[in-house]
């Protein structure tokens, strides 16, 4: 398979679809020196972005937070995307959207006077974890910890939020692993490396607290789907060792969806009757 750099097809920069291959960027754009980019990943089912609107404000939300205001409306990146989608022919696919200081007349850790720029991309994407959905997904615990919101913006989904995640990812994959769960700064249960966690005993949600990690749209959307459900759902600080007696777990994002966790490090856990009902009824709803 060809490199993302190397595919046929059309890529939204800047007001225009530009040829696949000349999307780029020069080299000294800010944001590949200081990590100025923030970005949304979505998925396009059956020719529909799930909860594509909500993706394209916190994507504006997020670009405040890092003191680099997006020059589009919602509704034009909304546009944006739609235009990718049509002029790939897509119908179920993954949707990128970022937006990064570029070049200009700043080339220091201050890039006030350079412009933010703005990219939208899709292509087609299967399972993030690929068969984990069937047999659970096999996580590593990571060496590094969620930093405190008085050190980053952890409410913006900001590309160097993610430097440890890909660290972190490396190292569980060379263990075998898909992915890899972290503690925050006080020791608390946070998140992996892209997507937010469940736990599940004795019929009940247990799910951390996001003051320290982002409060995903999935994960917001399932919980909305569990207390329909008449499921009790308690959003609190978990410490490592209750990992001992959780009965189930899953991850959520919008690339993962809902996948079921069979191991953290030591920990095991069941693929059980609630892990796959909140799997299947959010298939059925991304899709309605």
């Amino acid at each position: 398979m060809s490199g993302y750099d190397d595919r046929d097809g059309k890529i939204w920069m800047d007001g225009q679809l530009v040829e696949w291959r000349d999307a780029n960027v020069h080299i000294l754009t800010h944001a590949l020196h200081y990590a100025s980019s923030v970005f949304e990943g979505e998925r396009l089912y059956d020719g529909k972005i799930f909860l594509s609107r909500k993706h394209s404000e916190r994507l504006l939300k997020s670009g405040e937070m890092m003191d680099m205001p997006i020059p589009y409306s919602v509704d034009e990146i909304e546009a944006a995307k739609q235009a990718v989608v049509e002029a790939n022919g897509l119908t179920n696919a993954y949707v990128r959207v970022v937006a990064w200081r570029g070049a200009g007349e700043d080339m220091g850790v201050s890039s006030a006077r350079n412009p933010v720029r703005m990219a939208v991309a899709a292509w087609a994407w299967g399972d993030y974890y690929g068969d984990a959905k069937m047999k659970g997904a096999k996580l590593d615990i990571a060496k590094w910890k969620r930093p405190s919101p008085e050190t980053i913006p952890t409410a913006a989904k900001a590309a160097g939020l993610y430097m440890i995640c890909t660290m972190s990812k490396h190292a569980a994959e060379a263990k075998g692993c898909s992915d890899a769960l972290f503690m925050d700064y006080r020791g608390y249960v946070a998140e992996a490396t892209g997507a937010n966690v469940f736990f599940v005993k004795d019929g009940e949600v247990h799910t951390p607290l996001p003051d320290a990690i982002l409060n995903g749209l999935t994960r917001q959307t399932v919980i909305g789907m569990l207390k329909e459900k008449g499921i009790t759902v308690h959003e609190r600080h978990i410490m490592p060792e209750e990992l001992a007696d959780f009965e189930q777990c899953w991850l959520t994002g919008s690339a993962a969806e809902v996948t079921p966790v069979g191991q953290i490090g030591d920990y095991t856990f069941e693929v059980g009757a609630l892990t796959r009902d909140i799997s299947e009824s959010y298939e059925k709803l991304v899709r309605s």
